[in-house]
């Protein structure tokens, strides 16, 4: 009896060190399965991440698969990946659309819903016009409005995104908010609608504008960030061209639903920065028109919040604020 009861002891304790094992072996091999990345937007956030999930899946055991889930402004997507498991085989290629989708009443949630990752690149929003206009900055464009006493038809993205966001501020700055039409436009349709004449003007991401731009048909007039951008050297901000004190930027980078553990939010990180410090990665960011700044999870987090705050208010400031 006791020989059976010592031996049945044994292995008990077999087995459980064995499950403990086999535990810990688990979460040391994160992923087990693909990893799903939901995209948010089409154009150069699509281009951006699908490259960003290869190079990923090239430094991790399982790949990153890229799937799409648009829609209002990014709502569609962060409900789905905040409804998942939190254990990082669903992930988020994420903005500062978090925070406009939030404060633009689209989503009940805000960015503490996830966990961030890593910050990626950084694209700044540029306004284009035909290259006929006439127009080489905003207050030349704003002055000729103003005189005309006609309507700006100005084109973005759907209301309360980012693009739209960006849009109110430049036309707030010249004084233009009552003398402007918003039409929304499909992604990618920016230069289309341009330089057919259904627009006057249009704010979009610089990927779309700079082969145009290149080839004349189009005019870049400025871009919204604090300085220069690298793909763009001779176009001013837009505080040169009569923005007073514009610096409007969007990162993208990944996000995880919030209580994803640690340990994987660090594999996660790990396969992204190695992602975006590859030359691929780097000639990508020349050729599509962004820019590569790569930060930790933690660093990313505190942008995060930061940004929620300076969007809230920018959001109220032009009236799209959900009350």
């Amino acid at each position: 009896m006791k020989t059976r009861t010592l031996t049945s002891a044994l292995l008990s304790s077999v087995i459980a060190v064995g499950l403990v094992g086999t535990g810990s072996q688990a979460r040391a091999e994160f992923p087990e399965k693909p990893v799903e990345m939901t995209i948010l937007f089409g154009s150069t956030a699509q281009t951006i991440g699908q490259l960003l999930a290869d190079l990923m899946s090239k430094n991790l055991p399982e790949p990153v698969v890229p799937v799409s889930r648009a829609g209002g402004g990014g709502a569609v997507g962060y409900q789905y990946v905040q409804s998942t498991d939190a254990d990082g085989y669903n992930i988020v290629w994420n903005s500062n659309s978090i925070s406009t989708s939030y404060h633009g009443g689209r989503i009940d949630f805000d960015y503490t819903a996830f966990e961030p990752i890593a910050k990626i690149s950084v694209e700044v929003p540029a306004i284009a016009v035909r290259a006929d206009s006439g127009w080489d900055s905003l207050t030349d464009m704003a002055a000729d409005i103003k005189e005309k006493g006609t309507k700006l038809k100005v084109g973005a993205s759907g209301k309360g995104s980012f693009t739209h966001l960006t849009t109110e501020a430049i036309l707030a700055s010249q004084g233009l908010t009552d003398m402007a039409v918003h039409v929304p436009y499909d992604q990618g349709r920016a230069p289309v609608e341009l330089i057919a004449g259904r627009l006057d003007a249009a704010v979009q991401w610089p990927g779309q504008f700079i082969s145009h731009h290149e080839a004349g048909t189009l005019k870049i007039l400025c871009v919204t960030s604090a300085k220069r951008i690298g793909q763009l050297p001779d176009v001013p901000t837009c505080e040169e061209s009569g923005a007073e004190g514009m610096d409007i930027t969007m990162w993208r980078g990944l996000a995880a639903p919030a209580g994803t553990p640690m340990e994987v939010i660090t594999k996660l990180e790990a396969a992204a920065k190695a992602a975006a410090e590859s030359d691929e990665f780097k000639e990508a960011a020349q050729t599509i028109g962004f820019e590569l700044d790569f930060a930790d999870h933690a660093t990313f987090g505190e942008l995060i919040a930061r940004d929620d705050a300076d969007i809230a208010k920018l959001l109220e400031d032009v009236g799209l604020k959900a009350q």
